[in-house]
């Protein structure tokens, strides 16, 4: 192509976009649009629910309240998916407020009874946890595998919790010159 018609075609190229309207949304510039009056808001539970199989749990806490804006603090749903989403967030003490209150009401499902039982068992207790899912298994008639994959572990952790008076009294921390220190067996 020579220069010439290199040059006639970018003209008219230029010329057919200034003439564009600019295709969908030109007129509204660089900023994101604001909120559509009289528009219908997406369920903060989806939301949530998106969120969390996203691993997004600050994000999905903050979908979940604003469900409870909508549904109340009541809810179970609510309930059980920020007190899920503190557990995401390694914040076990929230966590349980919201699972327990979750589980005083009748229409707890499996899932939050397995989900108090994990927090629980990640704060060391766990005969409670075992007896949390315990009935979360009953409830879910042995069909989730994670729930009983669970209880094992909390059955397992609650038969392991003491090493016995005989095994402590065998061994000796005995120190040896200024910060080495050595485990010896008592005669």
């Amino acid at each position: 192509m020579t220069p010439i018609r290199l040059g006639i075609a970018l003209t008219a190229t230029l010329a057919l976009a200034a003439c564009s309207t600019g295709g969908l949304g030109a007129q509204r510039g660089p900023y994101a649009p604001g909120a559509r009056p009289g528009a219908v808001a997406v369920d903060g539970l989806l939301v949530g629910h998106r969120l969390m199989q996203a691993g997004e749990y600050e994000l999905a806490l903050e979908a979940y309240s604003r469900a409870a804006l909508e549904r109340g603090t009541r809810d179970v749903d609510v309930l059980s998916g920020m007190g899920t989403a503190n557990l995401g967030l390694g914040r076990l003490g929230q966590a349980e407020t919201l699972l327990r209150r979750a589980i005083e009401t009748d229409k707890a499902i499996p899932e939050t009874w397995n989900n108090l039982g994990v927090v629980l068992m990640e704060q060391g207790k766990t005969a409670e946890a075992e007896q949390v899912l315990r009935r979360a298994y009953a409830l879910d008639n042995g069909e989730s595998d994670s729930i009983r994959d669970n209880l094992r572990l909390a059955i397992a952790k609650n038969e392991k919790q003491d090493y016995g008076d005989e095994k402590e009294q065998d061994y000796k921390l005995v120190r040896r010159g200024s910060s080495d220190y050595v485990i010896r067996r008592v005669p």
